[in-house]
């Protein structure tokens, strides 16, 4: 009776590792990731990803299992990709870019997927609303309307008076088009005239720059791109050398060597995939979790870049700075 009793006490402690034990050896969850830039340009939102993951309790290789695959900055590639994890049959599918998740979701209609990075996802038939996505696709946008107008603010600021500005834009890529249109309906507001230069390839930079210098820009606006993200560092070399300031809409790029950045943070919306994703598989329906618009925004100055350019930022927008590199 005595050692009944004893075994009934502690029956909680007895079998506490037991349920420990039983969650651990529950299927691993598989899943898929399809980056559209290279470990270089897009290693740092993986990571972000992943220790979002663990912040949730997530322990890769005990809990899920991230198959990874990089389009190393090629959009075209993307497709065959997403065949290539579509085979692995992944839980749920987290992708960067509007042209991955297009691209995930041509080769996986059912499975969940989660972007860290959508434009315009109801023009590109991605979701039915913001609201009720209905479909098999959610995440976070990383476009909103009025940002490319306050970049196009910012750079008068930077050069006042500038009214050339040229601008860097992938006319094969669905969200540079919705960021042409923000620009150049906010232009004539501002007294801008626009000089778009299409970049299709990384190729294709080199003869941009030359366009631009021939325009006579005062500044360059380049848009936020596959393309122009990979190349960032030679972008920024290409601008010093052609003495042209440039305006961008991540933060990689000056801290690249880019002039200023005004944008969203791509890292918090990559940590915040991961509450999608534990949602997910959790049970719950891409269809019926909301996109979400993203939550940080922030200006970066590189001052080292000014002085090479021989700028003076005024010190009312170095206040204004979230980071200022020197």
């Amino acid at each position: 009776m005595q050692r009944r009793e004893f075994i009934i006490g502690l029956g909680g402690a007895v079998a506490w590792p037991d349920v420990v034990f039983a969650q651990r050896t529950e299927r691993v969850a598989r899943i898929g990731c399809l980056v559209s830039g290279s470990q270089d340009s897009h290693g740092q939102f993986v990571n972000a990803f992943r220790q979002a993951l663990g912040q949730l309790g997530y322990v890769e290789g005990r809990d899920f299992m991230l198959d990874l695959r990089w389009a190393e900055g090629r959009v075209e590639r993307l497709p065959a990709l997403a065949d290539e994890l579509a085979r692995l049959a992944p839980d749920v599918v987290v992708t960067a870019i509007a042209a991955a998740a297009i691209a995930a979701k041509q080769a996986m209609p059912t499975i969940p997927i989660v972007s860290a990075s959508l434009s315009d996802p109801i023009g590109l038939g991605l979701v039915a609303s913001h609201n009720r996505p209905g479909g098999n696709v959610t995440g976070i946008l990383i476009t909103v309307d009025g940002l490319v107008g306050k970049q196009l603010e910012l750079a008068r600021e930077v050069v006042p008076g500038a009214s050339r500005i040229g601008m860097l834009v992938n006319m094969r890529n669905p969200s540079n088009a919705v960021q042409r249109r923000d620009a150049e309906a906010a232009a004539p507001a501002l007294g801008i005239d626009l000089v778009p230069v299409d970049v299709r390839s990384p190729e294709d930079v080199d003869a941009a720059f030359q366009t631009l210098t021939r325009e006579r820009s005062a500044f360059v606006l380049v848009l936020s791109d596959l393309i122009f993200v990979t190349g960032r560092r030679r972008i920024a070399e290409m601008a010093i050398a052609a003495r042209l300031p440039t305006m961008y809409g991540l933060r990689e790029f000056a801290e690249a060597g880019g002039l200023v950045s005004y944008g969203i943070d791509v890292r918090e919306n990559w940590r915040r995939a991961a509450y999608f994703v534990d949602r997910i598989l959790k049970g719950e329906k891409p269809a019926d979790l909301p996109v979400e618009l993203p939550t940080k925004f922030e200006l970066v100055i590189n001052l080292k870049t000014a002085k090479a350019l021989g700028l003076t930022v005024p010190p009312s927008l170095l206040a204004r700075a979230d980071e200022v590199i020197e």
